[in-house]
């Protein structure tokens, strides 16, 4: 019966009992709305000879690579966000890249753990989310039980080293007033990407079909809504294909870690 209160009441799980409940293998679906109150974040393992170019990667793009926490080189576990976790098995589902090219997505990535690996946890726009839904601003995929639509767009990041690429954003329709709203309500997390980075027409920063994500899944745009742009966490999964180091292993898109962390102790009053 617990574990049907689990499933059935996602969002008021502790960050704890959902971690469980996804090693368990019980939920392996997109995290959007569970653990309610608490950071989600996004995943990018790398060797660690990599590691400090793409430190200087995320802290030379913040907007769409807010740094949560970073392992110990062989570590799964992330001391200052989630101290209990292990990084392996507690996000639903894993993507593994070798070479740039996506060869496999697992639930576990444990055989592919070795000491050289190190953990970067990135903000998620999922964190924010919260704060619009208070606002009473719709969160469209959340509504039709769905990923957040996730573009490659034609903005290029600041070097360093060899990671470069195109900045992924993440889209949620909404009417004007709406979009005016929530650019101050997400100004307020700087940590987990902030305000908006476009709002309205998608061709001016490279995306040709808004109904064609290239990450997670359309969602319903409705008369009279602009569709509204923010930096997104799935940025490593372009940077992956476009740098290809020999291996790399990220969340699959909206398949999120769920931290410790309280969604206020992000936010700027």
């Amino acid at each position: 019966m617990k574990g049907d209160f689990y499933i059935n009441s996602p969002s008021q799980l502790n960050p704890d009992e959902a971690r469980k409940l996804i090693r368990s293998k019980a939920w392996e679906k997109p995290t959007a709305g569970m653990a309610n109150g608490f950071i989600q974040a996004n995943l990018a393992i790398l060797p660690k000879d990599l590691a400090f170019e793409f430190l200087l990667f995320s802290q030379r793009n913040p907007k769409s690579c807010p740094i949560i926490d970073v392992t110990e080189p062989g570590s799964p576990v992330p001391m200052l966000s989630a101290p209990n976790a292990d990084i392996r098995t507690d996000l639903p589902k894993y993507r593994i890249y070798k070479n740039g090219v996506l060869s496999e997505e697992i639930s576990d990535i444990t055989s592919y753990w070795d000491d050289a690996m190190v953990a970067f946890l990135i903000g998620c726009s999922f964190t924010f989310e919260e704060a619009l839904l208070k606002n009473n601003i719709p969160i469209r995929h959340i509504e039709e039980s769905r990923n957040v639509p996730m573009f490659k767009t034609n903005i290029d990041f600041v070097k360093a080293g060899r990671f470069e690429g195109p900045m992924v954003v993440s889209m949620r329709p909404m009417t004007e007033k709406e979009a005016i709203r929530a650019v101050q309500v997400t100004s307020r997390f700087p940590s987990v990407h902030g305000a908006p980075v476009h709002i309205g027409n998608p061709e001016a920063i490279g995306i040709n079909n808004i109904h064609q994500p290239d990450f997670g899944d359309a969602v319903t745009i409705k008369g009279g809504e602009v569709p509204v742009f923010w930096a997104c966490g799935v940025t490593p999964q372009a940077v992956a294909m476009h740098v290809k180091p020999e291996i790399m292993i990220t969340h699959a898109p909206g398949h999120m870690f769920i931290t410790d962390l309280k969604n206020e102790e992000f936010s700027i009053l």
